[in-house]
């Protein structure tokens, strides 16, 4: 069965031609084709088919349409041509059948002769690949694969052009001139074939004509692109004009080149002077290369652009250059390029350098095979091959050989090739980054500015290019301090256009990978730069496509491949997780900007960010916190294939938050100001994101923020100002929290949000209460709880019952406290929150515990800090072990009391929890207290009465003065403990709590 491309596309059984059906089926097959043996997704078939439109049953269809082709194809023994695969379909067919596959490799063997200067064959190789052409590529199926139509027939034409040249070359310009009119007018802005018509005239004699050709030209191209020709057809032009010698006569063949009988090939680059940092890897590859072996010896050098594979491989190549007497081959294979090297072209020039004469060479791969491994067999010979691009390319070019040696550099680890060493090779660590920027630069330069050139080693992500490149623009600019060119570096946008440095640019370096994608591959990798987090879980791959998990890991299995994209780790919930380099994604990110619509890259962060705010909403739903939620509902959130355990939310968040903080601050800056602001405002209603994510907290608020007041939306505005009251009041900055929630309600009653107003006015009240305001407090908190139970909404019942039962226990209200704290662990209840309960829990013990109830309160404060372990909040947890603490301190216990309170201590310490650290500290100064150990009372007790102090909060600031003034009296300072007692009585009178009452007679 043979398949035809290059017309209308068919299928041929012997003589007879297949029924493929209309131009879908016929383009379907077309592609799986074009992708001679790989899988294309069915999504890609998809698009390829209907392009933006498709109709809702575009999958089945296309599954009808293989279904009929398979059928076709049987009646002509080609069943087995179209594979299922797990994420879509592949042509298998064997080498030769396909007229694009035979017309390449025609064209390969003509260019190679026209090389050589063997016009006459060149002429012969190129007329049979044109032969194969019946019309139009692809013909017949509409507009679908243009672009690939549009490759074949471009490539068709350069291919009649090369013929050309060849027949010119060989004085055949009367046979030449009419097709070379006909192509002129055809197409009148390609310069070539109007300069070889030129060319054809003058030697005619017609040099008139060939002037009219040239002035025609120029008119066609100032008409058509307004341009003027170019150097090809000026320099053509002018040659005709002065009647230059060299157009009539066809230039000399090319000298043979050829070693002679016994040369030994020495093909090795020079190697840099510069070498440094990779000592490791090289002794390693020197070792293996150096030592005999009873089989062929091949070594892999990966790693991505820039990361100095083709400099170590020369290094080493050089250094073992004595364990190879018989010579060193060297070929660049141009593997990253879009024009990789073919191997019959790179096997006829190691044969030539063997010794083999021009004419002996082969014409085909499989002869030259047996030839080359015939010339080095028994031979010391070391072959490196330099940018390699897949393993069907190099296996040609490998000895059959034992005593040779192969080292070949390449983006992708070339896994498929038998017995292999791979050495995988990573960007420089700080110091061999340093190192490489002081031997171009200048170690004195670098010695003086130490700090500035580890700058610019981090700026330049370690890779090995582009530290070579700033050293070279510092190296041409003596005058530039290190610190300027790293401030240079630091703006991204500018980043790569500073890493240019002669013919050494990083840009170019990325480029090549980047070209080697293909078009799916190629949108990932500019939607990540775009999204620019630091690493991302696989799912977000999917999201960032809007394609299924297995078709997203198979992207991301080629941006692995080549070398595009690292694997990090596996994080504690089982996700895999990758990065890209940091100047990668800057290269990725000017990509998307140049290439991708506003609105798709819009549309692709907004789908990341809406899945990270489902996973969100789902861990908080799974284990309620009972913490406030900025908002009822979310309305960007979009469903994603990834599973979190609930016990493992914790895990997740620590894993996700860098990502989603930087995420956070693109979309903000995209302006996607609706979705930023969500995620920010779930993130804050979270308990696992409140482990004092501070800084975090304060970016995505602050980002979301003017994200919001750029686009006018006063709501989203109010719910961020809010977020802020909330970080200020976790951060123990009452005054500041305040100022935020009150800012915030005018905006939230303008726009009728009764839920947004409950949360700020709490915030207000819950701001009031830690100043000692209790009246004041106990307004809000009512008129919040108001609104809650109108709402119908649990949290807030639980949270404003319980914040306004603790500000009546504050006040002596015990019977009413109880009431509230009841009320708010019934909502709790219904909610389904371990973490409320455990925290009203605390509440109702410490109530117990005020009116001498001491063995409940034990168990209540026992039990809250069960739960708050449970629900993964260790610094609630804290604050419940104190509470127990304090408990079994009035009962008279001292086992373990004060290895838990230490241990609370730290845990408060660790969140930077100052009201937390000052709580535990008099409580600690409490236990010594009861215990008679007066200096180590008073030294803690002093830690908290500053602490109180530094936090302006004087109501407990005089619980601790307090106990002081008990620890002065017990050591005989009766004039101090009364000073102290006076000063905590006033405090207690300003704010009427139940203090006042009972000095003298209990401590609280």
């Amino acid at each position: 069965m043979e398949f035809r491309l290059l017309g209308p596309v068919e299928a041929w059984d012997g003589g007879r031609c297949l029924p493929l059906g209309g131009p879908k089926p016929r383009a379907l097959l077309a592609a799986l084709l074009l992708a001679a043996g790989k899988v294309v997704s069915s999504e890609r078939l998809v698009d390829v088919l209907w392009g933006d439109d498709p109709p809702k049953s575009a999958h089945a269809l296309v599954q009808t349409y293989v279904y009929g082709l398979r059928r076709t194809l049987a009646e002509g023994g080609g069943s087995e041509v179209i594979e299922t695969r797990l994420s879509g379909y592949a042509a298998l067919f064997q080498p030769g059948r396909l007229d694009v596959e035979s017309f390449e490799q025609l064209v390969a063997d003509g260019r190679l002769h026209a090389a050589d200067g063997d016009h006459e064959r060149a002429a012969e190789s190129l007329r049979a690949a044109l032969s194969l052409w019946r019309g139009s590529a692809l013909g017949g199926i509409g507009h679908v694969l243009r672009g690939e139509a549009a490759r074949l027939d471009e490539t068709r034409l350069l291919v009649l052009e090369e013929r050309l040249d060849a027949e010119l070359a060989l004085g055949r310009q009367a046979e030449a001139v009419g097709e070379l009119t006909e192509l002129v007018r055809a197409h009148p802005a390609r310069e070539r074939p109007r300069a070889q018509l030129m060319k054809a005239l003058y030697r005619l004699g017609r040099q008139a004509d060939a002037l009219t050709v040239y002035h025609e030209g120029r008119q066609a191209l100032a008409d058509e692109l307004g341009v003027n020709p170019g150097t090809e057809l000026q320099d053509r032009y002018e040659a005709v004009l002065r009647a230059d010698p060299a157009l009539d006569s066809a230039p000399p063949a090319s000298p043979p080149r050829r070693s002679g009988p016994g040369a030994v090939p020495a093909h090795l680059p020079r190697g840099v002077a510069d070498f440094t940092g990779r000592e490791k890897p090289l002794a390693e590859l020197a070792a293996l290369l150096g030592a005999a072996s009873d089989t062929l010896t091949v070594c892999v050098i990966s790693g991505k652009g820039g990361v100095g594979k083709s400099t170590l491989a020369v290094k080493v190549a050089h250094q073992v250059t004595p364990a190879y007497p018989d010579g060193q081959l060297y070929a660049d294979l141009r593997g990253g390029t879009g024009s990789p090297a073919p191997a019959l072209e790179v096997l006829g020039r190691f044969l030539r350098a063997l010794g083999l004469p021009p004419a002996a060479i082969p014409e085909t791969v499989p002869e030259c095979v047996d030839a080359y491994r015939s010339a080095v067999s028994g031979k010391r010979l070391l072959v490196v091959l330099d940018d390699a691009g897949t393993e069907q390319q190099v296996r040609p070019l490998l000895p059959g050989s034992p005593t040779c040696a192969v080292l070949i550099t390449a983006r992708r680890r070339l896994a498929g090739l038998d017995g292999v060493r791979v050495n995988d090779l990573d960007v420089f660590d700080t110091e061999a980054g340093v190192d490489l920027l002081a031997r171009i630069a200048g170690s004195a330069r670098v010695h003086d500015e130490h700090e500035a050139a580890e700058r610019i080693v981090r700026l330049c992500g370690h890779l090995p290019l582009a530290l070579r490149t700033a050293g070279a623009r510092l190296a041409a600019r003596p005058h530039w301090p290190l610190a300027t060119l790293a401030l240079r570096l630091a703006d991204e946008r500018r980043r790569l256009d500073e890493l240019t440095a002669g013919d050494l640019e990083v840009r170019a370096s990325v480029g090549l990978s980047y070209r080697g994608l293909d078009d799916a591959a190629k949108r990932a990798f500019r939607l990540l730069g775009l999204l620019g987090v630091p690493d991302f879980a696989s799912w977000v791959m999917a999201a960032l496509l809007d394609v299924p998990e297995a078709v997203a890991e198979g992207v991301v299995d080629r941006l692995l491949d080549a070398q595009l994209l690292d694997h990090v780790a596996v994080d504690a919930v089982g996700q895999t997780r990758y990065r890209l380099h940091d100047l990668l994604r800057v290269y990725a990110a000017e990509r998307a900007e140049m290439e991708d619509p506003p609105e798709e890259r819009a549309a692709a962060v907004t789908r990341v960010l809406g899945g990270w705010l489902w996973l969100i909403t789902r861990a908080a739903a799974a284990r309620p916190s009972g913490a406030l939620a900025l908002r009822p509902e979310y309305t960007t959130a979009r469903p994603v294939d990834a599973d979190i355990p609930d016990e493992a939310a914790g895990d997740w968040f620590n894993a996700e938050s860098p990502a989603l903080v930087v995420a956070v601050e693109r979309a903000a800056a995209m302006n996607l100001h609706e979705v930023a602001c969500e995620v920010a405002a779930a993130l804050c209603s979270s308990s696992f994101w409140l482990d004092a994510r501070f800084e975090e907290w304060r970016r995505t608020h602050e980002a979301a923020l003017e994200a919001a007041r750029r686009a006018g939306d006063p709501l989203a505005e109010a719910t961020l100002l809010v977020g802020l009251g909330q970080l200020r009041y976790r951060q123990d900055r009452y005054p500041e929290a305040h100022g935020f929630f009150r800012q915030a309600l005018p905006l939230l009653r303008a726009g009728g949000d009764s839920h947004g107003q409950a949360v700020a006015i709490t915030g207000i009240g819950t701001t009031c209460r830690e100043q000692g305001d209790l009246a004041e407090s106990l307004v809000h908190l009512r008129q919040a709880g108001d609104t809650f139970r109108e709402l119908g909404d649990d949290a807030g019942i639980g949270h404003v019952n319980r914040l306004a039962g603790s500000v009546l226990l504050e006040q002596g209200e015990f019977a009413t406290a109880h009431a509230l704290l009841d009320d708010a662990l019934a909502a709790f209840r219904r909610l389904g929150s371990g973490r409320g309960e455990g925290l009203t829990l605390r509440s109702i013990g410490l109530v117990h515990r005020a009116v001498g109830e001491l063995d409940q309160a034990e168990a209540l404060s026992a039990r809250a800090v069960v739960l708050l372990r449970e629900a993964g909040d260790p610094l609630m947890a804290a604050y419940a072990v104190q509470a127990l603490a304090k408990t079994r301190i009035r009962l008279g216990g001292d086992t373990g009391i004060l290895p838990e309170l230490l241990d609370a201590l730290r845990v408060c310490e660790r969140h930077g929890d100052r009201f937390g650290v000052a709580l535990v500290e008099r409580t600690v100064g409490e236990l010594h207290l009861a215990r008679g150990r007066y200096a180590l009372a008073e030294e803690h007790l002093c830690r908290a009465a500053e602490a109180w102090d530094r936090l302006d909060l004087p109501l407990f600031r005089a619980r601790t003065l307090r106990d002081l003034a008990a620890v002065r009296a017990a050591t005989g300072d009766g004039p101090s403990a009364a000073s102290l007692r006076a000063e905590a009585a006033a405090v207690f009178a300003k704010f009427g709590t139940r203090e006042y009452g009972e000095l003298g007679c209990s401590r609280n």
